[in-house]
Formats: structure tokens, sequence, C-alpha cells
């Protein structure tokens, strides 16, 4: 599908598949399967339950669970009806998810009953906004509407690495384009099943159920009573969107499970046509994985303001995260990265309504660095506001830590500074040890005087990190790893 930048307004794509494809599966949960006709029926009762209770076009709706079908219902019934699908984390503690549906003024809220047990002290006194509960089993026969493709239909939370997270609101329209262009190096059909592996409040997961839209094909949940391995084979699944801890967990357990489970060897990834990659560099080690098992891996650059992917490519050792995508454009200006086009999206939330912070020419700042390689691939060199001085000298992080991640026993590390009295600062390491080596008694943790030696041929002398530190226990409520949550419990 494309689309022009008028207003004209348009039946939605889960709404188009109902029309072309009504018994076609739109979702897996739990080895059950809802067509796209039933869940079309279903959304357009979620939207006039939405009338009923007073949302208007414009209210903002926060929606508090984890991955489940109400919540992909809800999406889809506030593209119909312009009121925004606002997810929060429920892994975030009651007290910040408070002040995130006050910050952000989301006058309406829902969330299982689950969350309702556990939130129910923290939000005794809250007037500030109204508890929604909906019939979700409910079908309504009625026609579904036009909606306008560029009014905002979502917020997501950005990763919040200092500060509150802000929310970033998208249209219809971005979306759309931000599938299209995934769709030209990652083929996905009507007859493909892609595992919602990444929680509906990041935009990669958001990102999922609008791509299986436009194509019509298959949503399928997490089965928590299942082994990845054994729900790979039973729900066919084709294409995963993995972080880099989520694919090293499924390759340390597919061997045993897939043979334990299905009794054929690596028979589990047998069916799975396209992994994309992000959340960061893929380490060496998880790629020569990938490479003994003939998968077909993508690595991406992308960022919630873009409604996800702006470049990709296949997953290479060099960490390059491919060519950019269309209906993008992205600029590097001393070293720095700017972006725009079709998926950029339409601004923070604020009380009168977006700021989108963008230069005179429509430009946005990433804050991002990189640059192009010989091939002209994408290759992102860190955080602007992650580097710092060390005698003089520019110290990028993610440098330091690509290098270490090359080390058969680390699957992260985060480089941090350190303040010294001569340097001004020098760097240190928190290194995360790979689970799967640690099975083998003659691996250990490697010393400083190896991790020298290891290091010497592959950064300069200045950049090795003085001090190491062991990866610190933290909660997260996302699945980012957020670097100041993690150099924080080190430091106290």
């Amino acid at each position: 599908m494309t689309l022009s930048r008028s207003n004209k307004h348009i039946l939605s794509p889960l709404h188009q598949q109902a029309l072309a494809q009504g018994e076609a599966p739109a979702y897996r949960f739990s080895g059950a399967v809802v067509s796209y006709r039933t869940l079309s029926q279903q959304v357009i009762g979620l939207a006039e339950q939405l009338s009923e209770l007073g949302l208007k076009p414009g209210d903002r709706l926060a929606c508090i669970s984890h991955n489940n079908p109400q919540l992909l219902q809800l999406y889809w019934a506030c593209v119909d009806s312009g009121v925004l699908f606002c997810p929060i984390s429920p892994r975030f503690a009651p007290q910040q998810i408070i002040e995130l549906i006050v910050t952000h003024q989301y006058q309406y809220c829902w969330m299982t009953s689950q969350q309702q047990s556990e939130l129910n002290l923290a939000l005794k006194d809250q007037q500030s906004f109204t508890r929604v509960n909906f019939d979700f089993n409910a079908l309504s026969d009625s026609k579904a509407t036009l909606v306008n493709p560029n009014i905002a239909v979502n917020a997501i939370l950005t990763s919040g690495s200092s500060g509150t997270p802000k929310a970033a609101a998208h249209s219809l329209a971005n979306h759309i384009a931000s599938a299209s262009g995934s769709k030209e190096l990652i083929e996905l059909t009507a007859s493909d099943s892609w595992l919602l592996s990444l929680p509906l409040f990041h935009i990669g997961g958001l990102a999922i159920l609008n791509r299986c839209a436009l194509a019509g094909a298959c949503v399928a949940f997490e089965d928590k009573n299942l082994s990845l391995a054994k729900q790979l084979v039973r729900d066919e699944v084709s294409h995963l969107s993995l972080v880099s801890a989520q694919l090293q967990l499924l390759l340390v357990t597919s061997n045993d499970e897939s043979k334990i489970e299905t009794g054929v060897d690596n028979d589990c990834l047998a069916q799975v046509k396209a992994m994309l990659l992000g959340g960061g560099a893929i380490s060496a080690n998880l790629l020569a994985e990938l490479a003994k098992r003939d998968i077909n891996a993508y690595t991406s650059y992308g960022m919630t303001e873009m409604a996800s992917q702006i470049t990709t490519g296949i997953a290479l050792a060099d960490g390059s995260s491919g060519k950019l995508l269309s209906d993008r454009e992205l600029k590097i200006i001393d070293g720095e990265i700017w972006v725009k086009g079709k998926s950029l999206f339409l601004g923070y939330l604020t009380k009168a309504g977006f700021n989108l912070p963008l230069d005179n020419d429509g430009w946005f700042y990433t804050k991002d660095l990189g640059h192009f390689d010989a091939n002209d691939n994408l290759c992102i060199d860190g955080r602007a506001d992650n580097m710092f001085i060390s005698g003089g000298e520019n110290i990028q992080p993610e440098e330091i830590e690509a290098a270490l991640k090359l080390h058969v026993m680390i699957s992260d590390a985060i480089v941090f500074p350190v303040a010294d009295v001569k340097f001004g600062n020098l760097p240190a390491a928190i290194l995360k040890l790979n689970e799967s080596k640690l099975d083998n008694s003659r691996c250990r943790m490697p010393d400083e005087a190896e991790l020298t030696e290891f290091l010497a041929n592959k950064i300069a002398r200045f950049k090795r990190p003085r001090q190491y530190y062991p990866w610190p226990k933290v909660s997260s409520a996302g699945i980012k790893v957020i670097r100041k949550q993690v150099i924080e419990a080190v430091k106290s």
C-alpha cells in the first residue's frame, strides 16, 4: 500500500485484510488461531465501546500490560477511533507508572486484572485519569469506518536513558511507510508468521503488528507455557525480531531443546526465513552461530522517532547496519546522524499537542554517531552523549565495547569514565559473561592482563579500560539495557 500526503481517508490495513482474506489467521495465542474477520469484528466492537465511554479523537489511553491479544485489539481500535494508544511497561514501579500517566496527561487508563491488583494501592487516590474496562469478546456487525492516516494513533515511550521517558507519537501513515520499507529486503507474505518477541510498549513490537497487517501475515504471541524451540515449530514461525540477549538465549537452548522436544536436532529453526536483529551491535560469536545454521539474519539501524527501521542489511561481522530504506533520508554532519522521511514521528507529546524538534530544513537530530563504509553501509559509532575525554583524547565507549564483545567469554559490555587526577577521566568497563560458555568448566572470566593483551591489536592503548567490573543485577522496564542504570549500580 502507498499513501500520498493528502488527507484522504482509508480503511485500516486490518480491515482490508478482513475483506480480502477473512478466514486467514490474524494471530495465534496459546495455540488458538483468530481470523482476520473475527479480529476485525472485535476491533470494531472495541471502537464502539471507546465512543460509548466518552473517549474522543485525540484522547490518550494508557494501556498497562504485557503482550496479549487485548493490547493488539486496543491498538487497532485506537486507529479506528483516533484515540491515542499509549502502552506502558508493567515492569515500571507503580509510582513510576503514575508519574508517566500524569506527566504525559493520559486521561484514561486500562490494565489487566493482574496489573490492577499490583497497582491498586498506588492508584487508590488518583483522580487525574479515568480507569476503563472493555468487553474484548464482543463482536460488532457494523462496517469498519475510514480513517485519516495522518493523525496520531499511538504514543511510544522512548528508552529514557536519562530523565523521564518522552512519548513519541506516530500516525498510521508513519507505520505504513515503515512497514513498506522493511518489506523491501525482508520479504513477508500472507503465508508467513512473525513471532511477537518484542513488547508492544516498544516500537519494535508495534512495528510487527503493522508489518503483518499490511502483508496479511500472522502475529504469533509468545507462549510462556512452551519453550521457544517448541513454539517455533508448533506455530510455524517464519520471522523473528530479536535483540542480542534474546538471540543468545535462543541459540543456547535450541540445540538441546529441539532435539529433546521435537526429536530432530536443530529442527526448531528449520522453518525460520528471517531474523531481524536490533538493540545494538551483535557479537561475532552470535553471528557465527547463525552462520552454522544457515539462517538469514539482518541487522538494522532504527529508532522510536522513525517508527523502527531506517537502514537494514545482511548481518555482517563488521557490525554495519545496512543501507537506507525507501522513503527515508539520512545525512551525516561532523560524524552525527540526522534523519527525516515519511516514517518520521509527529512529535513528542506535550500538554497542547506535539513538539517536533527539527532544524530549518526538517531534519531530526538523532544524537547517534556514524559513518558510511566503502560499500555504503551505515556504521554506528556510538552516541554523542556517551563520549568523554581522557587525557585530551575523545573516547567513544561503543568502540571499546564492540572490541570487548569479540572475546568468546563476553556477551555484553558497557564502558564509562572514571575520574582521574592526571587524565581527567579513564575508561572502565562493566562485563557480562557469555552464559553459554560458562557450562564449560575450562572457561572462566578473563582477568585484566588477559583482556589488555586481547585488546592490544584492536584499539589504541589509551582507549583500553583500566578497571573491570562484573555485570550488576538490575531490573529493566524495557527490552533495552539502560546504560545509566547499569553504571549507577556499579558505582553504588
